[in-house]
């Protein structure tokens, strides 16, 4: 027994280090008030989801695929929700996955081929970063935001005779920073050199026209892939890939992550559809959020005018050091607020902070009363 306890010392050691480090994380229920959920337009509760669910069950559809797509776990519903997301989202053709990561990981560690290059932003979320090192192509990097920058890159690719694709990838909105990527200078250099990829998870559902993305615009382009995500604004769980059939027709074949794996939950696809349907019926959720923005803007704005707000339902506060950070998301969770600190690795060294999500789960009065907490805490820091 001495022995294999021994053999447990090295995770101990490490837990005890992140611990030392203000960055050991333990699993803590939901408690106060939303500001922490990807639920951005309030349907993970919503009844016309929960209302989807029942009826796919009084029809008979089962829980579990209980099998891979390739088996037996492809099921009609399935391939209904892939067809009308096809149309809602202007896409050749699309692909479900279980969830966002998975279906990143797989697009990242499929598509790109030996001999070519794949250019991530540094923040692109670490789903891009595992699925680039499990894939054949050359990895490289870009500063944040920088189509300058990610030129110089593929340039000096290019000079040392490299003649493969580029595959960029980028947030559409990035999850820790609420800021965009410049999607059509990035477009353009894909147009020139291979293909965009653009991950939407937090811009699907809030932002263009029927909550169709940030880069709505260039669905339906052959060198362009998105990801979407239902577990987020979309309310349930599991993610979407669009792009050209060729392209998933490819993963459908080589993608290890999606011909190994359980398919989703049918139910999962009933939610998916009747989803699609409250963003095309129910525009008045997406004026909702940014009505909630623009609140939450301008009230920071008025009590705190040194920090920098992003715009987006994704507020990023920035704190900088692991203990402080964490002791004000633990005095405001105390007053009622459900916030969260985020620390390395999440983010960058020095740049702890607390992530402050808009959701339609809270009111404006909800609102006023965190910028309250927050002028009253902040100087403290």
């Amino acid at each position: 027994m001495a022995k294999a306890a021994d053999r447990l010392a090295v995770f101990r050691d490490h837990l005890g280090d992140l611990a030392a480090q203000t960055r050991l994380r333990r699993l803590s229920p939901r408690e106060g008030i939303d500001f922490s959920s990807n639920d951005y337009l309030g349907l993970a509760g919503s009844e016309r989801l929960a209302g989807a669910a029942r009826r796919a069950l009084d029809r008979g559809v089962p829980v579990g695929a209980a099998g891979s797509r390739l088996l037996r776990g492809n099921v009609d519903l399935q391939e209904q929700f892939e067809s009308e997301a096809a149309q809602f989202f202007r896409a050749d053709a699309v692909l479900g996955f279980g969830g966002g990561y998975m279906a990143n990981f797989a697009m990242l560690a499929t598509l790109p081929q030996r001999g070519d290059l794949l250019l991530m932003d540094e923040l692109s979320h670490a789903s891009t970063h595992e699925g680039a090192r499990a894939g054949r192509a050359e990895i490289a990097t870009f500063r944040h935001g920088d189509v300058g920058h990610a030129k110089d890159v593929i340039t000096s690719w290019r000079s040392a005779g490299q003649t493969g694709a580029v595959w960029i990838a980028v947030e559409s909105l990035y999850s820790m920073d609420g800021d965009r990527a410049p999607l059509d200078a990035l477009a353009a250099l894909a147009d020139e050199h291979g293909f965009l990829i653009v991950d939407e998870a937090h811009a699907t559902g809030v932002y263009g026209p029927d909550g169709r993305g940030l880069a709505h615009h260039l669905e339906g382009r052959s060198n362009v892939l998105t990801l979407h995500t239902l577990g987020k604004a979309l309310g349930g769980s599991g993610a979407l890939i669009c792009g050209a059939r060729a392209l998933i027709d490819f993963m459908i074949n080589r993608s290890r992550p999606f011909i190994f794996a359980t398919a989703p939950s049918p139910l999962m696809a009933a939610v998916g559809c009747e989803a699609l349907a409250i963003l095309r019926d129910e525009p008045e959720r997406r004026d909702a959020l940014h009505s909630h923005i623009a609140l939450f803007g301008a009230e920071m704005g008025r009590r705190l005018p040194q920090l920098a707000i992003s715009g987006s339902q994704i507020a990023p506060l920035i704190v900088g050091g692991d203990a402080p950070t964490m002791a004000l998301a633990g005095r405001l969770q105390e007053m009622g607020f459900d916030i969260r600190g985020i620390r390395p690795p999440t983010v960058p060294e020095g740049t702890s902070r607390l992530r402050v999500a808009l959701t339609l789960n809270v009111t404006e009065e909800d609102i006023r009363r965190l910028a309250e907490a927050l002028e009253e805490l902040w100087p403290d820091m």
